[in-house]
Protein backbone atom coordinates (compact mmCIF):
# COMPACT_ATOMS: atom_id res chain seq x y z
CA UNK A 1 0.00 0.00 0.00
CA UNK A 2 1.38 3.19 -0.60
CA UNK A 3 1.98 5.95 2.02
CA UNK A 4 -0.24 8.87 2.34
CA UNK A 5 2.40 11.70 3.69
CA UNK A 6 1.21 15.01 2.24
CA UNK A 7 -1.34 15.52 -0.68
CA UNK A 8 -1.40 18.44 -3.30
CA UNK A 9 -4.33 18.26 -5.36
CA UNK A 10 -7.42 19.49 -7.18
CA UNK A 11 -10.46 18.79 -5.19
CA UNK A 12 -13.83 17.71 -6.84
CA UNK A 13 -17.11 19.19 -5.53
CA UNK A 14 -19.72 16.05 -5.11
CA UNK A 15 -22.18 18.04 -2.93
CA UNK A 16 -24.54 14.67 -2.86
CA UNK A 17 -25.66 13.47 0.38
CA UNK A 18 -26.00 9.20 0.93
CA UNK A 19 -24.10 8.07 -2.32
CA UNK A 20 -24.18 4.94 -1.48
CA UNK A 21 -21.65 2.13 -2.92
CA UNK A 22 -23.13 1.26 -5.69
CA UNK A 23 -23.62 4.68 -6.90
CA UNK A 24 -19.62 4.40 -6.39
CA UNK A 25 -19.08 1.20 -8.40
CA UNK A 26 -22.50 -0.16 -9.68
CA UNK A 27 -23.02 -4.36 -9.21
CA UNK A 28 -21.95 -5.04 -12.82
CA UNK A 29 -18.58 -4.48 -12.38
CA UNK A 30 -17.93 -6.66 -9.15
CA UNK A 31 -16.79 -9.78 -11.13
CA UNK A 32 -13.33 -8.65 -10.64
CA UNK A 33 -11.16 -9.59 -7.67
CA UNK A 34 -8.57 -6.92 -9.30
CA UNK A 35 -7.87 -3.50 -7.73
CA UNK A 36 -7.01 -2.08 -10.96
CA UNK A 37 -9.28 -1.01 -13.70
CA UNK A 38 -12.03 0.16 -12.15
CA UNK A 39 -11.65 3.89 -12.40
CA UNK A 40 -13.19 4.19 -15.99
CA UNK A 41 -16.37 2.36 -14.06
CA UNK A 42 -16.35 5.06 -11.14
CA UNK A 43 -19.47 6.54 -10.75
CA UNK A 44 -20.98 5.09 -13.85
CA UNK A 45 -24.06 5.54 -13.81
CA UNK A 46 -23.74 9.18 -13.54
CA UNK A 47 -20.42 9.82 -15.60
CA UNK A 48 -22.53 7.67 -18.54
CA UNK A 49 -25.58 8.05 -20.37
CA UNK A 50 -27.22 5.15 -21.87
CA UNK A 51 -25.41 4.88 -24.71
CA UNK A 52 -22.19 5.11 -23.03
CA UNK A 53 -21.46 8.65 -24.09
CA UNK A 54 -20.29 11.05 -21.33
CA UNK A 55 -22.80 13.26 -19.21
CA UNK A 56 -20.86 16.49 -19.68
CA UNK A 57 -21.67 18.34 -16.71
CA UNK A 58 -20.70 15.60 -13.96
CA UNK A 59 -18.10 16.85 -12.23
CA UNK A 60 -15.32 14.20 -13.05
CA UNK A 61 -16.12 14.39 -16.57
CA UNK A 62 -15.61 18.12 -16.80
CA UNK A 63 -11.62 19.54 -17.69
CA UNK A 64 -10.85 20.84 -14.60
CA UNK A 65 -11.49 17.87 -12.62
CA UNK A 66 -10.31 14.74 -14.77
CA UNK A 67 -7.34 14.68 -12.51
CA UNK A 68 -8.65 15.34 -9.33
CA UNK A 69 -7.27 13.76 -6.37
CA UNK A 70 -9.86 14.96 -3.68
CA UNK A 71 -13.12 14.63 -3.54
CA UNK A 72 -15.53 16.90 -0.86
CA UNK A 73 -18.95 15.31 -0.78
CA UNK A 74 -22.21 14.88 1.44
CA UNK A 75 -22.94 13.19 4.56
CA UNK A 76 -23.28 9.27 5.02
CA UNK A 77 -20.74 8.96 1.77
CA UNK A 78 -20.36 4.89 1.11
CA UNK A 79 -23.60 3.67 2.53
CA UNK A 80 -24.91 0.54 1.11
CA UNK A 81 -23.45 -2.60 0.45
CA UNK A 82 -19.94 -3.11 1.63
CA UNK A 83 -18.22 -3.71 -1.39
CA UNK A 84 -14.59 -2.94 -1.13
CA UNK A 85 -14.88 -2.28 -5.12
CA UNK A 86 -15.82 1.02 -3.95
CA UNK A 87 -12.46 2.26 -2.48
CA UNK A 88 -10.91 0.08 -5.37
CA UNK A 89 -12.63 2.57 -7.87
CA UNK A 90 -12.21 5.80 -6.35
CA UNK A 91 -8.25 4.98 -6.04
CA UNK A 92 -8.18 3.58 -9.58
CA UNK A 93 -9.44 6.68 -10.50
CA UNK A 94 -6.86 8.90 -8.88
CA UNK A 95 -8.80 9.76 -5.56
CA UNK A 96 -6.49 9.48 -2.42
CA UNK A 97 -8.72 11.77 -0.59
CA UNK A 98 -12.42 12.17 0.43
CA UNK A 99 -13.96 14.55 2.73
CA UNK A 100 -17.49 14.52 4.28
CA UNK A 101 -19.41 14.85 7.55
CA UNK A 102 -19.22 11.64 7.90
CA UNK A 103 -19.30 7.82 6.21
CA UNK A 104 -20.55 4.80 6.61
CA UNK A 105 -18.77 2.83 8.74
CA UNK A 106 -17.46 -0.40 6.72
CA UNK A 107 -16.74 2.56 3.98
CA UNK A 108 -14.65 4.51 6.36
CA UNK A 109 -12.48 1.44 7.39
CA UNK A 110 -12.14 -0.07 3.66
CA UNK A 111 -10.35 3.15 3.04
CA UNK A 112 -7.93 2.71 5.39
CA UNK A 113 -7.14 -0.59 4.27
CA UNK A 114 -6.78 0.93 0.64
CA UNK A 115 -4.63 3.62 1.09
CA UNK A 116 -7.20 6.62 0.87
CA UNK A 117 -7.27 9.07 3.86
CA UNK A 118 -11.20 9.51 4.60
CA UNK A 119 -11.75 12.83 6.49
CA UNK A 120 -14.91 13.70 8.55
CA UNK A 121 -15.62 17.60 9.06
CA UNK A 122 -18.44 19.66 10.62
CA UNK A 123 -20.91 20.46 7.41
CA UNK A 124 -19.76 24.00 7.85
CA UNK A 125 -16.56 23.30 6.88
CA UNK A 126 -16.90 21.04 4.25
CA UNK A 127 -19.62 23.68 2.62
CA UNK A 128 -16.09 26.05 2.68
CA UNK A 129 -14.33 23.44 1.35
CA UNK A 130 -17.26 22.96 -1.28
CA UNK A 131 -17.03 26.37 -1.94
CA UNK A 132 -13.31 26.41 -3.01
CA UNK A 133 -13.42 23.11 -4.49
CA UNK A 134 -16.00 24.96 -6.82
CA UNK A 135 -13.37 27.17 -8.57
CA UNK A 136 -12.01 24.35 -10.69
CA UNK A 137 -8.29 24.16 -12.14
CA UNK A 138 -7.86 26.88 -9.15
CA UNK A 139 -9.60 24.30 -6.72
CA UNK A 140 -6.31 22.80 -5.33
CA UNK A 141 -6.35 22.20 -1.59
CA UNK A 142 -3.00 20.53 0.16
CA UNK A 143 -3.99 17.64 2.75
CA UNK A 144 -1.30 17.45 5.44
CA UNK A 145 -1.36 14.21 7.73
CA UNK A 146 1.06 14.51 9.66
CA UNK A 147 0.07 17.44 11.06
CA UNK A 148 -3.51 16.44 10.33
CA UNK A 149 -4.38 20.18 8.46
CA UNK A 150 -6.37 20.88 5.05
CA UNK A 151 -4.83 24.05 3.30
CA UNK A 152 -7.13 26.03 1.21
CA UNK A 153 -5.84 27.91 -2.17
CA UNK A 154 -6.28 31.19 -0.47
CA UNK A 155 -4.26 30.36 2.51
CA UNK A 156 -6.48 28.83 5.24
CA UNK A 157 -6.08 25.93 7.40
CA UNK A 158 -8.72 23.44 8.87
CA UNK A 159 -7.73 21.12 11.16
CA UNK A 160 -9.04 17.07 11.61
CA UNK A 161 -9.12 15.13 14.14
CA UNK A 162 -8.01 10.97 12.93
CA UNK A 163 -7.36 8.11 15.36
CA UNK A 164 -3.68 7.56 16.16
CA UNK A 165 -3.20 4.27 14.56
CA UNK A 166 -4.76 4.90 11.48
CA UNK A 167 -2.92 7.74 11.25
CA UNK A 168 0.33 5.66 11.87
CA UNK A 169 -0.79 2.83 9.28
CA UNK A 170 -1.12 5.27 6.71
CA UNK A 171 2.22 7.32 7.06
CA UNK A 172 3.94 3.70 6.68
CA UNK A 173 1.05 2.66 4.26
CA UNK A 174 1.07 -0.64 6.46
CA UNK A 175 -2.47 -2.46 5.72
CA UNK A 176 -3.46 -5.53 7.53
CA UNK A 177 -0.70 -7.66 5.73
CA UNK A 178 1.78 -4.85 6.32
CA UNK A 179 1.34 -4.38 9.82
CA UNK A 180 1.71 -8.76 10.09
CA UNK A 181 4.61 -8.58 8.02
CA UNK A 182 6.58 -5.83 10.48
CA UNK A 183 6.26 -8.75 13.07
CA UNK A 184 8.27 -11.17 10.61
CA UNK A 185 10.78 -11.92 12.94
CA UNK A 186 8.93 -12.65 16.07
CA UNK A 187 7.14 -14.86 13.89
CA UNK A 188 9.80 -16.71 12.70
CA UNK A 189 11.23 -17.20 16.20
CA UNK A 190 8.64 -18.53 17.20
CA UNK A 191 8.16 -21.42 14.33
CA UNK A 192 11.72 -21.73 14.89
CA UNK A 193 11.11 -22.47 18.60
CA UNK A 194 8.21 -24.34 18.23
CA UNK A 195 9.89 -26.81 15.63
CA UNK A 196 12.70 -27.37 18.17
CA UNK A 197 10.60 -28.01 20.64
CA UNK A 198 7.75 -29.72 18.85
CA UNK A 199 9.59 -31.81 15.93
CA UNK A 200 6.78 -34.34 15.64
CA UNK A 201 4.61 -31.24 15.04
Amino acid sequence: MDKFTTLTGIAAPLPLRNIDTDMIIPKQFLKTIRRTGLGKSLFFEMRYDQSGKEVADFVLNQPAYRKAQILVTGENFGCGSSREHAPWALLDFGIRCVIAPDFADIFYNNCFQNGILPIKLPQAEVAKLLDDASRGANATLTIDLENQEIRGPDGGVIKFEIDPFRKHCLLNGLDNIGLTLEKTPSITAYENRMKSEHPWL
